[in-house]
């Protein structure tokens, strides 16, 4: 924050004064953009017709802020600090990306804005960039003659990380995905079949007032197309949970029946074991572990609104489980494994920036440490489904033969359950879903079964 600042505005009424401020923490702090805006949306009660544009302008400018860089850099001379470049971010995107808001709207907020933070000096210089944009306009992306450094520009992502997907996917195939991840996601709500039908939350939800439809893909998936899925009567009730629609696929493809014995690894914050305990009915148990405990709660908050009995919850490190749990003893296990996350950037679009090449190798050593814990914990003819939200080649089927040369025990088994639109991408007992596949998050699914004498 620049020394010459007065004073930072988290709430007065100004939209786009917050929105800087949760620009500037994620930047400073490395804090996620959506707890941010959600924190400060609940604290200082922030009504509906702000809450828009206060979401769209945090994760607009993050999403495109390489984009904007570019588009900015010849009409920067000099160092400015670092909250005057994200006032010039945000009030650029503004400018260039939303049709609704006037520019010279968003010239003059930024520059009441700059008075405010700085002084006179700081707005006369954001004053006149901004304007020379809206006379000149911004530089072409085609002035660049890499296809895979264009393309990371015109998509805002790095450019060590489109690389890489390229390599592993094509080009095509990888600019698909990138345009994907800077489209807002669908708020998807998944159903209590314990509690409802399908059809009578739909009702439900249409007398609170909430746009809803069923979704094409999950059958106990919703899309929730007006309103707030945690403010319904149907959330406080429990026949609701908010979860991605890709996140439902590894509890349908582990696919464990009611009485079973089931472990959920990873399990905070309670998503995927919740919906364990509704495909088994209510019928069966499952322990729910992870390392974080204060997590833990999370996951006993959930299972309480959801009304269901059979998930009992303990604090456990899924690299030393074996050592403190009864081996073979498990039906199914879900491994819901630490990842780099690069699946999630529609909801945050911060991971972009955040990560780097060298997190995605170390996390492979952490995977293998669970899986190899899970085979021990595992019966003979059990299932095992191991699951990540990310679209890293390596991370995912490498991880997979990695372990699978570990453990000649484990076989992959073709997937059932899947959605119609999804049964072609089964390769050989794997899945890897793409954002723009069903309009969801990325994800990656294996399933293995264990036959034979274990190691």
């Amino acid at each position: 924050m620049s020394k010459n600042n007065k004073k930072q505005v988290i709430w007065d009424g100004n939209v786009r004064d917050a929105a800087l401020t949760i620009l500037l923490t994620v930047d400073k702090s490395q804090a996620y953009s959506n707890l941010l805006l959600h924190q400060t949306i609940e604290k200082y009660k922030i009504e509906a017709k702000d809450r828009g544009l206060l979401t769209e302008l945090t994760y607009g400018t993050l999403q495109y802020k390489l984009t904007l860089d570019y588009y900015l850099e010849p009409f920067i001379h000099g160092k400015v600090d670092i909250w005057v470049r994200w006032l010039l971010r945000m009030s650029l995107y503004q400018m260039h990306y939303l049709t609704r808001i006037p520019a010279h709207a968003a010239v003059n907020e930024a520059v009441e804005i700059a008075k405010r933070r700085g002084h006179k000096g700081i707005a006369s210089m954001v004053n006149g960039i901004l304007r020379s944009i809206l006379r000149e306009g911004v530089r072409s992306t085609d002035l660049i003659k890499d296809a895979n450094e264009r393309l990371a520009v015109e998509t805002s992502h790095p450019q060590w990380l489109v690389n890489r997907w390229v390599e592993s996917y094509g080009y095509e195939q990888t600019r698909e995905m990138l345009l994907e991840n800077n489209i807002a996601p669908l708020q998807t709500v998944r159903v209590n079949t314990t509690k409802a039908t399908v059809e009578q939350v739909l009702t439900t939800l249409e007398r609170e007032g909430v746009k809803a439809r069923r979704s094409e893909f999950m059958t106990e998936c919703i899309h929730l197309e007006s309103g707030q899925a945690a403010r319904t009567g149907a959330f406080r009730n429990g026949l609701i949970t908010i979860q991605d629609e890709s996140s439902m696929l590894p509890a349908k493809v582990l696919n464990p029946q009611p009485g079973m014995k089931v472990l959920d690894m990873c399990a905070a914050p309670g998503g995927k074991t919740t919906h364990l305990a509704e495909v088994m009915k209510n019928e069966g148990s499952i322990l729910a572990t992870d390392l974080h405990v204060k997590k833990l709660d999370l996951i006993d908050e959930n299972v309480a609104r959801l009304g269901l009995n059979i998930i009992e919850t303990a604090p456990l490190d899924g690299r030393k489980a074996a050592s403190f749990l009864t081996k073979e003893s498990y039906d199914a296990i879900l491994v819901d494994a630490p990842c780099s996350g690069l699946g999630v950037m529609r909801r945050k679009p911060d991971i972009k920036y955040t990560k780097r090449e060298e997190d995605l190798e170390s996390l492979q050593t952490i995977q293998l440490a669970i899986l190899n814990n899970a085979v021990q914990l595992l019966k003979q003819n059990g299932r095992l489904v191991y699951s990540t939200c990310t679209v890293d080649r390596r991370e995912n089927e490498g991880t997979v033969q990695a372990f699978l040369n570990e453990h000649p025990e484990m076989n992959l088994e073709p997937i059932e359950n899947l959605p119609e639109q999804l049964k072609a991408k089964q390769q050989n007992g794997m899945l890897q879903v793409f954002p723009q596949d069903i309009g969801s998050d990325g994800f990656f699914v294996a399933a293995f079964v264990k036959k034979g004498a274990s190691n």
